[in-house]
């Protein structure tokens, strides 16, 4: 279904099967495949491609070139129905490629919202990305990656499949990263290593004196105190307690599977 107020260039292709909802813009030579939804206000450039089962949310920009929804480059992958979905607000700029999931996880690519997605940043299959995130030009991301809210993945940095970057992380430009990166940890390098606490993006976001103290206590307990991860968990589970910003420590440190950086 294709609303009245949609706008499609003469030029782009549109197959049946598309849903397009009010005051959506499709420009020229744009391909928009079978099975894609697109939201309220949704702006599509030129030249750039879409193939479904995709479902993109309202008011977001996509810059020419960009492939959206295209099968994944997994050689397990044998054509199944996966999804591809998008939230609200995202800018996705010239060349970003975004790919569906595979059967193997859980057949779907999730993106937040008000997220950036420079010039040839790439999300793989199966990657969960959260709200307010910045990949800046080349980022990339492998397979099964989870990234959470309001991270940012300098240019040309690499993050190996199923590694998962905390909240409010920041990752310096050119770094390879092979393991978790907890939450509010600025890291660098190859391979990626730890070298404090994204104190300037916190402050940004409102968070007060005595929380960004309390992040502070837990990078010197798990980097700087000389106890094993396990020893640390204990402690940072008592001090969460007290202030509610630890408690991403406790739930990141739970859930992370490769082992985080040191």
């Amino acid at each position: 279904m294709i609303h009245e107020s949609a706008q499609i260039h003469p030029t782009a292709v549109v197959e049946d099967g598309v849903t397009l909802a009010a005051n959506v813009k499709i420009g020229a030579f744009s391909y928009i495949g079978s099975g894609v939804e697109i939201g309220e206000g949704t702006e599509v450039k030129t030249h750039v491609v879409i193939k479904g089962p995709t479902k993109i949310g309202r008011d977001n920009k996509i810059f020419q070139f960009a492939s959206i929804g295209e099968e994944c480059q997994d050689l397990k992958y044998a054509g199944e129905p996966t999804t591809l979905e998008i939230g609200d607000r995202n800018t996705i700029r010239e060349s970003v490629t975004m790919h569906r999931g595979t059967v193997q996880d859980g057949g779907h690519t999730q993106v937040g919202s008000d997220n950036l997605f420079m010039i040839n940043a790439h999300v793989a299959h199966d990657c969960i990305i959260g709200d307010r995130c910045i990949f800046a030009n080349n980022a990339t991301l492998a397979g099964h990656v989870t990234v959470g809210d309001f991270a940012i993945v300098g240019g040309m940095t690499a993050i190996h499949q199923f590694c998962t970057i905390g909240s409010h992380c920041m990752l310096g430009g050119g770094s390879i990263v092979v393991k978790d990166v907890p939450p509010y940890v600025m890291a660098q390098g190859n391979h990626c290593a730890p070298f404090g606490i994204n104190v300037e993006g916190l402050k940004r976001r409102g968070f007060d004196k005595p929380a960004i103290k309390a992040i502070r206590s837990v990078y010197k307990e798990v980097y700087r105190s000389g106890k094993t991860l396990e020893e640390a968990k204990k402690q940072i589970a008592e001090m969460a307690k007290d202030e509610e910003a630890l408690q991403l420590f406790v739930e990141f440190f739970d859930n992370s599977s490769r082992g985080i950086i040191r």
